[in-house]
């Protein structure tokens, strides 16, 4: 059974750690290292205060006025709960752990809300970060990374792309992503471009970039990697390189397109944050064995002058290419990949600075289960188990893995929120997206699990607005 998160035992192999007396790397962002732990220990105090609210109300039940009393409580701390939830009788006392998992899912939408990742890290030394990336040769980026909760903060702080240049983010355990429905959204996305010249003209010459990100734990691999994949790296990264080769293949066998799609597969240490970047050949192709590791890089360039430091990261990426560091063809994608390290270097930095080694626990610590479509305005680390599907027929053994983890964690209810975005320019399509909503709770309630569910509902118009929950069931 998997194990909540735990304090560090000693390292299989030295971690990273800071010298005695060192100084940030020059890569290093401190404005934004700032942001992102003052917004951890937003989310962070508002669960724990949401769990000290409750544990206070909890021998309060059978107080006349205890509904108007709780609801009043919850809303304080950001909570938007139904008075229905606690109508107690002493024969009946109420299901605390039930209600608690209510209230994480309201107060995850209430978080949601109130995030601004989508406008974050917009530019790269003051250049425009989607003006870059269609001038390093790409009009969108789709990324699929494991839905293992350690890589929640993947976009935000791992590797800092702003929320705007990502077309799509979905999370499949083990990263292993539908092909025919990724070749759906990658038909939409070329439709658009043919319809409306959006993001940019067809003609263009710019391509469509798929990247797969799989992770590994360097400190206790065999126990804390991915849980899909048995915590075996090699099986996590092979399968995900295959899946992102099939995917090209099935562009080229419906379309001929197979050279307007470039791929890129990317590992995550989820123990310090560090990511292997397997950088494309000349022809395209990547190998599991050649990879540029941040860590590597963190280490070898943080006594060097800025300049010099970016000099050595495009020289690693160059080499990695099997080309020189002037090769025009290979260009764009190793300035994407460049641009890739030197953003996770700083978040690199950002852990040792703050932790001076790995995240002192490890596992998971998910707060919920978030399953439908994705949510990116929280970015955090082991906040959410986010598994993408548009039924739980389909999607049943991401799901499975993840009440598998949160179930590890504690004896009280799973929270899962089902969410379903809608089209609020489409007629009907709210009532559409409602029945889909309802009927993944249905089944996720009628599904036999190891762990207690509690199951909201939620929609959201687009992929900005806010929650609406549907009538609870547990």
């Amino acid at each position: 059974m998997a194990q909540k998160a735990r304090p560090r035992s000693t390292p299989s192999r030295p971690a990273l750690s800071l010298s005695v007396g060192g100084g940030s790397h020059p890569f290093a962002e401190p404005a934004i290292a700032l942001d992102l732990d003052r917004r951890e220990q937003e989310v962070e105090s508002s669960f724990a205060r949401l769990s000290e609210t409750l544990r206070d109300l909890a021998p309060r039940q059978f107080e006349d006025d205890f509904p108007a009393l709780a609801v009043a409580r919850l809303r304080a701390i950001g909570v938007d709960a139904d008075p229905d939830w606690f109508h107690a009788h002493w024969t009946r006392p109420l299901d605390m752990g039930a209600i608690h998992a209510r209230a994480a899912s309201r107060l995850f939408a209430t978080l949601v809300q109130s995030g601004t990742e989508r406008d974050r890290y917009a530019s790269d030394d003051g250049e425009p970060v989607a003006e870059l990336i269609r001038r390093w040769g790409f009009h969108a980026v789709d990324i699929t990374p494991c839905a293992d909760g350690r890589l929640a903060g993947l976009l935000g702080a791992v590797l800092r792309i702003p929320l705007s240049i990502v077309t799509a983010r979905k999370s499949f355990a083990g990263a292993m992503f539908n092909v025919a429905q990724n070749l759906h959204e990658w038909e939409e996305v070329e439709l658009n471009r043919h319809r409306r010249g959006l993001p940019n003209a067809p003609d263009a010459g710019t391509r469509f970039l798929k990247v797969g990100v799989y992770h590994y734990s360097s400190v206790d691999p065999a126990h804390d990697g991915c849980a899909a994949h048995g915590s075996d790296t090699c099986r996590a990264m092979t399968a995900l390189h295959g899946r992102l080769l099939e995917f090209q293949a099935a562009a080229q066998a419906m379309h001929g397109a197979g050279d307007e799609i470039a791929l890129l597969l990317i590992g995550l240490d989820t123990d310090t944050d560090a990511i292997r970047v397997h950088v494309p050949d000349a022809s395209g192709a990547m190998d599991d064995n050649r990879f540029v590791d941040a860590a590597d890089l963190y280490q070898t360039t943080r006594d060097m002058p800025r300049d010099a430091a970016k000099d050595a990261v495009r020289e690693a990426v160059a080499r990695a290419a099997g080309v020189h560091a002037d090769d025009a063809g290979t260009e764009g994608m190793r300035w994407f990949c460049g641009y890739l390290l030197k953003n996770n270097i700083a978040q690199v930095d950002a852990v040792l600075q703050k932790y001076h080694g790995p995240y002192p626990e490890a596992g998971h610590a998910e707060k919920l289960i978030v399953i439908g479509d994705p949510v990116d305005d929280v970015q955090l680390r082991n906040l959410a188990f986010q598994a993408q599907m548009n039924s739980v027929e389909e999607g049943a053994q991401d799901l499975k893995v993840g009440l598998h983890i949160l179930a590890g964690q504690s004896s009280a209810n799973v929270p899962v929120l089902v969410l379903r975005d809608f089209d609020p320019e489409i007629p009907g399509d709210d009532r559409a997206a409602a029945e889909v909503a309802d009927r993944m709770r249905a089944a996720v309630l009628a599904m036999e699990t190891e762990a207690r569910v509690t199951v909201e509902a939620a929609l959201r118009p687009g992929t900005g607005g806010a929650l609406e929950f549907l009538e609870a069931r547990t």
